[in-house]
């Protein structure tokens, strides 16, 4: 019986296959690589002045002058707080209360009105309404600068000037406010919703109190937290409103104690303690309300 030597066909070696991409085309180690790295100086860039006034605010008079900017001198911290809220019998505390004032009961006001507003130009009918809210688009347009002159002159008309209500008056018209009022009023206060409730009886007032106020709570948290933040760094309308230095915000306060620095050197410590502290009521505003304001920026995003 014959056997068969002959050998097997001979199978040809797969062909070499490109090594698999990762799942998902995700970027490049060194895409990764320059994009952090250019975060991280972005980081550093923005963290830079509020680092070195950390530092500096530590220090006392002599180790400003005689230690580089970035470098610890002995602790003074709290002497130089204790030396702020005296100098000048204490005005700087008065500053800081005027600054809350101004800011804080201002954008209070000025929130309402903007909501109220809003869900009117969102939710009523009424002759010219488009007509109107564009000329109140308008006056985002229009820098505060520009109408300072003749708001005081209006203000001394009154017998406003040198006055609170030279600085709180202006703040309430805020058309940035009105115009996110009414953006988040289309998108979170269902007609339906505002028919059921006046069905059951409700007035006006009372469904925008009872019904819509509650769902625009992320809108009020968002532009609470934009108009205070615009009052405590306004700067031009007080300077020109107001002339007695009791009546002062913060931030002008300040600037008044940094003109003089070349005749009294002594207030070094003190401004930049005092721009430190300044800062504090602002990061707490955002800290407490940024979970509020995170969610009501991208509720609209998730079904």
């Amino acid at each position: 019986m014959a056997v068969d030597t002959a050998a097997p066909p001979r199978v040809a070696p797969p062909a070499s296959t490109p090594a698999a991409r990762p799942r998902g085309g995700g970027p490049s180690w060194s895409s990764r690589v320059a994009v952090n790295t250019v975060l991280v100086i972005v980081a550093l860039y923005t963290l830079m002045p509020l680092s070195w006034l950390l530092l500096n605010a530590t220090k006392s008079n002599g180790d400003l002058f005689g230690r580089p900017g970035f470098r610890l001198g002995d602790f003074s911290l709290f002497s130089n707080i204790a030396e702020l809220f005296t100098h000048q019998d204490g005005i700087f505390g008065r500053w800081l209360a005027n600054s809350l004032l101004y800011s804080g009961v201002g954008a209070l006001a000025s929130t309402l009105i903007s909501l109220l507003a809003g869900y009117a130009f969102d939710k009523y009918a009424f002759p010219g309404k488009e007509k109107l809210y564009g000329l109140v688009l308008l006056g985002i347009l229009v820098p505060h600068t520009v109408i300072s002159l003749p708001m005081y002159l209006l203000a001394s008309k009154a017998g406003l000037v040198d006055t609170y209500w030279a600085v709180l008056i202006p703040g309430l018209v805020n058309p940035f406010g009105v115009y996110l009022a009414r953006v988040f009023s289309e998108a979170y206060v269902p007609p339906e919703t505002l028919e059921a409730a006046r069905m059951d009886g409700a007035g006006e007032l009372r469904t925008f109190r009872a019904v819509a106020l509650p769902m625009l709570s992320p809108a009020f948290v968002t532009i609470f937290l934009f108009t205070f933040t615009a009052s405590w760094n306004n700067f031009f309308l007080p300077l020109v409103m107001l002339n007695d230095s009791s009546l002062y915000p913060v931030g002008l306060g300040l600037f008044g104690w940094n003109a003089v620095l070349p005749q009294e050197p002594q207030l070094y410590a003190l401004v930049i303690t005092g721009s430190l502290l300044s800062v504090v009521p602002l990061a707490v505003a955002f800290l407490s309300l940024q979970r509020h304001w995170r969610s009501g920026l991208t509720a609209g995003a998730v079904k």
